[in-house]
């Protein structure tokens, strides 16, 4: 654990660094870092309490960078879009919105290999209205995530902003949505000591990360500070994506078995059955219980009942055919199988 929280701090302040230099994304570096050390429905509470933190001493040193034409239209729609993700995180799981952000951030890889010109943006090249989508979109990902970070800079570089301009506007857009998520969450019960004590220490990185990165900033040159923005978002997506896949893959019980002509794959609690076979073609086969039957089939199965110790059924998909379906019936473990 002492290892994690110290990797966790010393992230935190590379993260800021790497956020500044970006325009956001330090809170998507640090989901997986916080999930080795905590469930993933109080992650956000962490993130937030540090984000928050970020956003106030951004506002007070960026102030008089602040585009407040893009802040009347991005926080009134922000606002009831993080209200519902944060309430539907108690029904959501987390872990697969992450890993939508995660293949979005490795999108990202093109950037990377563009030239300065090509990644210039001509000033408001998109129209005012995007900026409402852009908000609703922003508090809904945020309120269940924890974190929007580099999601949207995109955005805003085609709103003409320069880097200082982003850093400022984005704080000033944000920093009401992590206010209200904190109230949100301690409300719904999201949160732990833990997910405090290691949401003050990403908020002690923030600032020492945010006093630091004054002394970095001027030995950047514009094109470097786009690489290693666009460098940042793959990377994170990455680790993301691993994070979040294996999360996902140990939830859900997923599994592969592969012999002869056939493959089960294994989702949660059900087996789907690829079978393979010259003759019949590909099929899938997904087991079902008496009550999926057809009304005619019910009746044979109510029959088969009163013969058989055991009877497993199963449903049969094959290209332009009706459903089919299986039975297996055993009797002193002697097996029978009837088709329909």
């Amino acid at each position: 654990m002492l290892i994690e929280i110290i990797l966790l701090f010393f992230g935190t302040i590379f993260a800021f660094w790497l956020s500044a230099i970006c325009g956001g994304g330090a809170s998507l570096i640090l989901i997986p870092i916080l999930n080795l050390l905590l469930p993933a429905s109080v992650v956000p509470f962490s993130l937030t309490i540090g984000t928050f933190t970020s956003s106030v001493s951004r506002i007070a040193v960026f102030k008089k960078h602040i585009n407040w034409k893009i802040f009347f239209w991005f926080v009134p729609f922000s606002i009831p879009a993080v209200l519902i993700g944060a309430y539907l995180i108690k029904y959501i799981n987390p872990n697969y919105l992450q890993l939508i952000v995660a293949f979005f951030l490795v999108s990202n890889v093109p950037q990377l290999f563009k030239k300065v010109k090509d990644n210039e943006k001509d000033d408001n090249t998109s129209p005012t209205y995007v900026l409402a989508i852009i908000g609703f979109l922003a508090g809904f990902v945020s309120g269940i995530t924890g974190a929007i970070g580099l999601l949207f800079n995109r955005f805003y570089l085609q709103f003409g902003l320069k880097k200082e301009e982003i850093v400022a506007t984005r704080a000033a857009n944000e920093v009401f949505l992590h206010l209200i998520k904190l109230i949100i969450y301690i409300s719904l019960g999201l949160y732990s000591n833990l997910a405090l004590w290691l949401g003050i220490a990403v908020a002690v990185a923030t600032i020492i990360s945010s006093y630091t990165f004054k002394y970095i900033l001027p030995l950047l040159s514009e094109n470097l500070f786009r690489k290693v923005g666009y460098g940042a978002m793959v990377v994170s997506g990455i680790i993301l994506l691993i994070g979040t896949s294996g999360k996902i893959i140990q939830q859900n019980k997923l599994g592969v078995t592969i012999a002869k002509s056939e493959s089960i794959i294994s989702w949660r609690s059900t087996d789907f059955i690829i079978e393979f076979a010259f003759d019949e073609g590909l099929e899938i086969e997904r087991p079902i219980h008496p009550e999926e039957l057809p009304d005619h089939l019910k009746t044979k199965y109510a029959s088969l009942k009163n013969h058989f110790d055991i009877i497993h059924l199963e449903k049969v998909f094959t290209f332009r055919n009706k459903p089919s379906y299986e039975f297996y019936c055993y009797k002193n473990n002697q097996l029978t199988k009837f088709e329909s």
